[in-house]
């Protein structure tokens, strides 16, 4: 390791993590561990929550292209989201960053959108690590894993136990395709010849690194209101698995998540691949989250109050589906998705 590049960036990271301070937050930089204080964040009894998660290799595309910043966001994303779900406050995040070669420009950049994602989900940014690694990362290869924790009261912890027969699906769009599904992506792009340069066919003024590249969305902020004012149930983090394998993981035994596809609009780059790279319908629903990064369970008294709020700040949300009694063994039922996504 250069220790001479190591400490010149924790002086350049320190004001990044100081951007993300939040009531809690013990110290600084620098110590063997961060701290910090449940009490000072207003929490009474509180239960911990912990999620840990990386970017896979989006990371790969981010590399190729030269574009550094939005993978920190996507760190922060994939972990803060986890916490979300189980009705937890995300309130401190901890970085791991692997490198052949520590360049100080692309950590620095990477630890910026870290620090970025941190601020937009309320969580503060309070330790790390930087590794560098010869003979085990190559050139300008690294690697991101990102650890969050949040605490809930012990009495508001997702999912509810009463998820049943006639509770609405709501979905919050996702921003594209998080960071999830990059191995085909990349295989797919790499047998048509395509380069990250090239315009997108969707959207011909942009390239596709930066159509790859839009960070995964935060839901931290909408998730949360909606969960303290008691109307919804549960959420669906969409990660890997897709609606197919994420939705059941919030749902008692027994019980289906019937979808209608037409419900919600497809974003182009899955049009592409469903389209172009002819990938079938049943396998978009298993790999992406095809246009849904978070999906909420909501009781049918409370779901308009639930769109009406979400709607009032601005953000989009559509009726998905509804929960019902397992008929045929399927967790998931997606009503005709070929017709809806080819059409």
């Amino acid at each position: 390791m250069d220790i001479d590049a190591g400490a010149e960036l924790v002086e350049r990271i320190r004001p990044l993590a100081d951007s993300t301070a939040r009531p809690g937050v013990m110290g600084g930089l620098g110590g063997f561990g961060g701290l910090f204080d449940l009490q000072a964040a207003g929490f009474s009894d509180p239960v911990l929550v912990a999620a840990t998660d990386g970017v896979g290799t989006k990371l790969k595309v981010a590399i190729d292209a030269g574009m550094h910043v939005s993978v920190g966001v996507d760190l922060v994303a994939m972990c803060v989201n986890d916490l979300v779900v189980q009705g937890a406050e995300p309130l401190f995040f901890l970085d791991y960053l692997a490198v052949g070669r520590l360049d100080l420009g692309t950590a620095e950049t990477v630890i910026a959108g870290i620090a970025a994602g941190c601020r937009e989900a309320g969580c503060a940014l309070i330790g790390g690590e930087t590794a560098e690694m010869p003979g085990m990362y190559g050139g300008a290869d690294y690697d991101l894993a990102g650890f969050a924790v949040g605490a809930a009261e012990r009495g508001a912890l997702l999912p509810r136990g009463d998820i049943g027969p006639g509770d609405v699906l709501l979905g919050l769009p996702s921003s594209g395709l998080h960071a999830n599904g990059f191995s085909l992506v990349r295989q797919l792009l790499a047998q048509d010849g395509i380069g990250y340069g090239a315009p997108a066919p969707f959207a011909p003024t942009r390239t596709w690194a930066e159509e790859l590249l839009v960070p995964t969305r935060i839901y931290a902020g909408p998730c949360l209101k909606l969960h303290a004012a008691g109307l919804v149930k549960g959420f669906a983090h969409v990660t890997g698995g897709g609606l197919v394998e994420n939705i059941p993981r919030v749902l008692p035994d027994g019980l289906s998540a019937v979808l209608d596809p037409s419900a919600w609009p497809l974003p182009p780059v899955f049009g592409w691949l469903a389209g172009h790279a002819g990938v079938p319908a049943d396998e978009m629903a298993r790999v992406f989250n095809c246009g849904l990064g978070m999906v909420a369970v909501a009781g049918t008294d409370r779901a308009d109050h639930a769109v009406a709020m979400l709607r009032g700040d601005g953000e989009e949300v559509y009726r998905i589906g509804e929960i019902r009694e397992r008929e045929d063994g399927r967790r998931v039922v997606l009503a005709d998705p070929e017709a809806a996504w080819r059409g």
